[in-house]
């Protein structure tokens, strides 16, 4: 098994993920601002921001996959779009992939358009949380860095507010919002985290970003 490290480990997904990666057999390095005792065998903490270049270095090295699962908005000064072009940097010195916890305002609700984030219906309390993770898959989408990225889009229900259970199963789709049969797009926290192991384990996405869903 590999080593994986999870910065925002102690937040919504990265906790899923974590939670994942542990059941799976993988070591997981946890990062976190603000961390807490955890004792579950094969998780260590270290205690960082995604913004000290130092600390991301350490975890590149050590790591065979680099998973950011931050708020866009790193801090008041610093965005994560801005983070990408270093991020990228650092990763490809040492050869570490790197995923990113995406959003779903960059999918689009069908092949002409327009995207999730772009439809009257899309909440307006999610407007500035979407549009920045979009920056972040843009910045991706431009870098001339030869690294190995991935961004991983839940489906349009995903959160905390609406965790769901884990059922083992998902579809995947380029950039396409999935819908299931009654018109509902949908994915809980367990099962983003199994699609997202599942990219570690056998890459199928690379300098991709893709979406999941029931």
């Amino acid at each position: 098994m590999s080593t994986i490290a999870v910065i925002g480990v102690t937040g919504y997904v990265g906790g899923h993920i974590t939670a994942e990666a542990l059941r799976r057999g993988h070591d997981v390095m946890g990062i976190s601002r603000t961390t807490t005792p955890d004792s579950r065998p094969g998780l260590t903490f270290m205690s960082g921001s995604i913004a000290d270049p130092a600390l991301v270095r350490t975890v590149a090295e050590r790591s065979s996959t680099l998973v950011v699962a931050v708020h866009a908005a790193v801090d008041d000064t610093t965005s994560l779009a801005q983070l990408v072009p270093s991020l990228l940097e650092t990763v490809g010195d040492f050869g570490t992939r790197i995923g990113f916890v995406g959003g779903a305002g960059s999918l689009l609700v069908s092949p002409d358009g327009p995207r999730l984030v772009d439809t009257p219906d899309f909440p307006p309390a999610f407007q500035a949380t979407a549009k920045a993770l979009i920056e972040v898959l843009e910045a991706l989408k431009s870098s001339n860095s030869s690294a190995d990225w991935f961004y991983v889009s839940p489906a349009a229900g995903f959160g905390a507010f609406a965790p769901g259970e884990p059922t083992g199963n998902y579809r995947t789709s380029d950039n396409i919002l999935l819908i299931d049969a009654e018109g509902n797009s949908f994915i809980s926290g367990a099962d983003y985290a199994v699609a997202f192991l599942d990219e570690i384990e056998k890459p199928t996405h690379h300098r991709q970003a893709f979406g999941v869903a029931y």
